[in-house]
């Protein structure tokens, strides 16, 4: 089953997918604004991790594409809280001359339609490091919202900084569709 944005398709990360996820994960300046910790390691990993993804219901990763560009990144719905309902969502766009094209945007209202129309879910978290204003923006305008700020969670740049929590919940996520006709074509 591949879940469908307007632009992107969300479908199981796949081996042939590793070369180019290897790559993005050994990026230290796409890291660097991502939540984590991460350091270099070896395809055989990435490759690992991947057949490990099958096995694993509570955690759910997704390759994105789109028919022009192919692989442009990843997302996820991860620390799946079946009886609470809610999930944390992240998402990872490989390719910097892809971003600000409203391409994240499509991925973020793909996921939370696949969370709460599918799923059923009643809410999804996400983290942002605080100077990441480009993933502030997307999700601030997809509708969620900033609940809460942990002081000096991340160590980067030789400093610490913090980590923004957001959240959007079902009713969020409907309201947001009706006021802006997103899904109509």
């Amino acid at each position: 089953m591949n879940i469908h944005g307007k632009f992107v398709t969300l479908r199981a990360i796949r081996q042939e997918d590793a070369e180019l996820l290897h790559l993005w994960a050994n990026d230290a300046q796409l890291w660097e604004m991502l939540g984590g910790w991460h350091f270099p390691y070896p395809i055989e990993s990435t490759r690992k991790w991947i057949d490990s993804l099958a096995k694993d219901s509570l955690n759910q990763r997704f390759a994105v594409e789109t028919p022009e560009l192919g692989l442009i990144g990843s997302a996820n719905l991860v620390e799946i809280d079946w009886k609470n309902r809610n999930a944390f969502h992240g998402m990872m766009l490989g390719n910097p001359e892809i971003r600000g094209k409203g391409l994240g945007k499509d991925t973020i209202f793909a996921i939370m339609r696949y969370a709460f129309e599918e799923l059923g879910l009643q809410r999804l978290d996400t983290t942002i490091i605080e100077y990441n204003e480009p993933s502030i923006q997307t999700y601030s305008r997809c509708g969620w919202k900033h609940e809460g700020t942990l002081r000096n969670w991340y160590f980067r740049k030789n400093q610490y900084w913090n980590k923004l929590l957001f959240g959007v919940t079902r009713e969020d996520y409907f309201e947001r569709i009706a006021s802006d006709d997103y899904w109509k074509p």
